[in-house]
C-alpha cells in the first residue's frame, strides 16, 4: 500500500519547540508526530469500544432486569486485586 501524505499542521512555535525539546536520540519531528497521531488514533478507538459495551451491557440490563449494585462490583473487584496482589508476592 503508498502511504499518504497528512496535510501540514500550523503550531505555536513554542509548541514546537516543546515537541523539538522531547525528541529522543534518532527520532525526527516527522517520526514523532506520526508515532503521536498513531497513539491517539489507538486511544480514540479504545474508547470508543469501551462506550459500546457500556451501552451494549446497559441494553442487555435493561432487557433482563438485571443490575448489580456499584458496590458489591467493587467489592468483587477489591477481592480480585487482592487475590492477584498475594499471588504475586508469593512468587
Amino acid at each position: 500500500m503508498k502511504s499518504a501524505s497528512i496535510p501540514s499542521l500550523r503550531v505555536d512555535p513554542k509548541l514546537r519547540q516543546a515537541a523539538e525539546a522531547v525528541l529522543r536520540e534518532g527520532e525526527s519531528l516527522s517520526s514523532f508526530m506520526e508515532q503521536s497521531l498513531r497513539d491517539q488514533v489507538a486511544r480514540r478507538q479504545l474508547q470508543q469500544e469501551f462506550v459500546a459495551r457500556g451501552l451494549a451491557s446497559r441494553d442487555e440490563a435493561r432487557q433482563t432486569g438485571e443490575y448489580y449494585e456499584a458496590e458489591a462490583v467493587h467489592a468483587e473487584l477489591r477481592g480480585l486485586l487482592t487475590k492477584a496482589m498475594v499471588g504475586k508476592v508469593k512468587r
